[in-house]
């Protein structure tokens, strides 16, 4: 087998995504290193890997966000390269800073462009300087009060005021008037600064109608950048994304090509290396705008996978290695329809509550043709209280979309966990919602079907109340001709024995 440049992988992340690079670097000959905290024990990804080192303490300012610590389980077990996952310090330019100066070959792009493009600020003003269409809005965050109401004004209602950090839905509020924003803007500081350790926000135009709609890159260390093709991100619940699929049913093929340009040029702006995605959000006219890019594998990328075969997790270690990217944009031609629902230990009857606790029976899709479940959990396996709630990813093909969509219905009736409460019934919700089959929605559709269901709800209430009326009713009635009834049949017995004639 031919030797790889790297032998040793550390991951400093956990759950699903670590157990995902564990296995790409297995199938590459290179030992994955995994680290843990005390929630994590005995967490799969511990279970998985060749070496496991511990972290300390539960909460993730100790654990998997503690870039010390994380560093000296590097050098101790002499990994050569480090890989972010998602989430926890993928997008932190302060690992990324250290990586280069221990010369530890971080997976993904350099501290530079992670700090340029993980400002949403400094990220607009490089895409709009190298004539890339961004959404209407601010470049600079705002300093006071005053000039939000005259940002505001200029830019015309309804606003988003963002965060200039971070994401997931974080640090994010709608606006619809002027009366709503001063106090709007400070629960997204606060929000900012607690999520990111940054309080400053941002405002852009709010988008009608708008879809979410990302596009794949890959770079490599000898200027070539080409892209996999889009995912539609439309199915979000407070602005987390919650189902994706590719391609989009909303895009036509001119669109599609052109998007996937703008998305190369922007990679190529910035001289970005390793996987990335482009983010835009895409009006009902299919006019679309830079939002973002995140300089990381995303939660939704196996889609892109299953459609193009390319293994991201593998390429990222390759360009990381110095080796060029392993086909060219020809050569890259999806086939069928690919779908993601992200289980998460939630109760959506609670309002999406976190529902912790021991795996107490626990049934996986079977598989078949097309099913694929990224899982980082077991029998037995303990969900912690204190990270992210994501239990797995049921990923599903088919040659077309509807086949997809069948399968992955298929996949989650055959999905059993017990002991907590997940968010697989609500996916089956979505998935035989006509809309959504017929790929009739945008970023708006859980919250209307949020509504139908209170509708439904409310109505099936008034329905329940009427008919217990309704019972109570027919049961008086029923008791009062019973009544007279026996009534009747005591007179007739009283004027029968003579009783009546007594008095």
């Amino acid at each position: 087998m031919e030797t790889f440049p790297f032998k040793k992988v550390l991951i400093a992340n956990r759950g699903e995504i670590a157990v995902r690079v564990i296995r790409a670097c297995r199938e590459m000959g290179i030992i994955p290193v995994a680290v843990f905290s005390d929630a994590d024990k005995k967490a799969l990804h511990v279970r998985l890997a060749e070496e496991a080192y511990p972290l300390g303490a539960s909460s993730p300012s100790e654990s998997y966000l503690n870039i010390e610590k994380i560093l000296n389980i590097a050098k101790k077990c002499r990994a050569e390269a480090l890989h972010p996952g998602y989430g926890f310090l993928a997008e932190n330019p302060e690992l990324v800073k250290h990586c280069e100066k221990e010369g530890i070959h971080f997976i993904g792009p350099s501290s530079r462009v992670v700090k340029i493009m993980g400002k949403k600020t400094a990220s607009r003003a490089a895409m709009l300087n190298a004539g890339i269409p961004i959404v209407p809005g601010t470049i600079e965050p705002l300093l006071d009060e005053k000039e939000l109401v005259y940002q505001a004004e200029k830019i015309g209602f309804p606003v988003l005021l963002k965060a200039t950090s971070g994401g997931g839905g974080k640090g994010l509020r709608l606006v619809n008037r002027k009366s709503e924003l001063i106090s709007s803007l400070k629960l997204v500081r606060s929000e900012a600064m607690s999520s990111f350790n940054d309080e400053s926000v941002y405002m852009e135009k709010y988008i009608e109608e708008p879809h979410h709609i990302e596009i794949q890159i890959l770079a490599d260390h000898f200027g070539r950048v080409i892209h996999l093709g889009e995912r539609e991100c439309s199915i979000q619940r407070r602005y987390q994304k919650v189902l994706e699929e590719t391609p989009s049913p909303f895009l036509d093929e001119d669109t599609r090509q052109k998007m996937g340009q703008i998305a190369v040029r922007a990679a190529q702006s910035v001289e970005y290396r390793n996987a990335g995605t482009v983010e835009f959000v895409v009006d009902k006219n299919k006019n679309f705008y830079f939002l973002e890019m995140n300089t990381r594998l995303q939660v939704e990328h196996p889609v892109t996978e299953m459609v193009t075969g390319i293994d991201l997790v593998k390429c990222q270690i390759e360009i990381a290695a110095g080796l060029p990217l392993r086909c060219s944009q020809e050569e890259v031609r999806p086939r069928g329809s690919s779908l993601q629902c992200r289980i998460h230990a939630e109760d959506p009857d609670l309002d999406f509550m976190p529902s912790p606790g021991e795996i107490i029976h626990l049934r996986p899709p079977s598989g078949g043709l097309g099913i694929r479940n990224d899982t980082g959990i077991y029998e037995g396996f303990i969900v912690p209280l204190e990270y992210d709630p994501l239990l797995s990813k049921l990923i599903s093909w088919g040659e077309t979309r509807e086949e997809a969509i069948l399968r992955m219905l298929r996949a989650l009736s055959e999905y059993q966990i017990y002991g907590i409460k997940t968010t697989i019934p609500f996916f089956k919700r979505i998935l035989h919602h006509p809309k959504f089959f017929k790929g009739d929605y945008n970023t708006h559709f859980i919250a209307d079907l949020e509504k139908e269901m209170d509708m439904n709800g409310k109505q099936d209430t008034q329905i329940a109340i009427l008919a217990a009326g309704v019972k109570t009713y027919v049961d008086n009635r029923s008791e009062m001709k019973q009544s007279r009834r026996k009534l009747s049949q005591w007179k007739l017995r009283g004027r029968s024995d003579g009783f009546s004639n007594r008095f």
